[in-house]
């Protein structure tokens, strides 16, 4: 049975309104990694998407990693939400979710919110579990991709293949977590807290850059208190 599939998300993920997240935070574009421009998001931030492209070289990390991982044994809270990616082109929205999912604390919501009825309905289940009940949640796939079609660029067709993925950077518990949905587990980049969080999720991103230097195509964007 072949995996659904959706019309891929740009990387301006402000259909997160549509879903019913109320504007106290709100997403935007980090414009650079040096402190100057850095000092220019807006604080506190509590999570970061990163926008990348999917190459020879990081898909050979990544499976480096994951036997690595797999030997190590990271010690990962069961406070981490994560979610598994099995609908094509939906990383933008298991982005999202991931983001959110892992601050709810902070955030407020409509009292109609699809995007946490999905996640309070969703909480206690294994991040397979939560992939095949994001795969009939037709509220969601709605929203994306009419958020999709409007993009400021035409939307690629459902079938074509797309080459960049977005993953997200949460603090949970004073750990920093990588989530990526096509990865079978979170990973685990070390300490870190609400105020040096976004220096350290950056430091990351930086590493994923030095690893395709040539490579031109990465976006950084915060959720950050408005």
């Amino acid at each position: 049975m072949d995996c659904p599939r959706w019309l891929p998300l740009e990387s301006n993920p402000e259909f997160i309104s549509c879903l019913g997240m109320k504007p106290s935070w709100q997403f935007g574009d980090v414009y650079g990694l040096d402190p100057e421009l850095l000092s220019m998001v807006p604080r506190p931030v509590c999570a970061l998407l990163l926008l990348f492209p999917l190459t020879e070289k990081y898909e050979a990390f990544r499976q480096e990693e994951e036997v690595k991982l797999k030997e190590q044994k990271q010690e990962i809270s069961p406070d981490v939400y994560f979610i598994k990616q099995t609908i094509g082109n939906a990383c933008g929205t298991i982005g999202l979710i991931h983001a959110v999912a892992n601050n709810m604390k902070h955030l407020e919501f409509d009292s109609d919110s699809s995007l946490k009825k999905f996640l309070e309905q969703t909480s206690k289940m294994t991040p397979e579990e939560r992939a095949t009940f994001l795969e009939k949640d037709e509220s969601i796939r709605v929203t994306h991709e009419s958020s999709a079609q409007e993009g400021q660029t035409e939307a690629p067709s459902v079938d074509e293949k797309v080459n960049l993925h977005f993953i997200a950077f949460v603090n949970v518990g004073g750990q920093l977590y990588e989530l990526d949905g096509r990865k079978p587990f979170p990973v685990v980049h070390g300490k870190t807290s609400e105020d040096t969080f976004l220096e350290d999720a950056v430091e990351v991103c930086k590493v994923f850059m030095a690893r395709d230097p040539e490579e031109v195509r990465f976006t950084i964007i915060a959720l950050s208190k408005d």
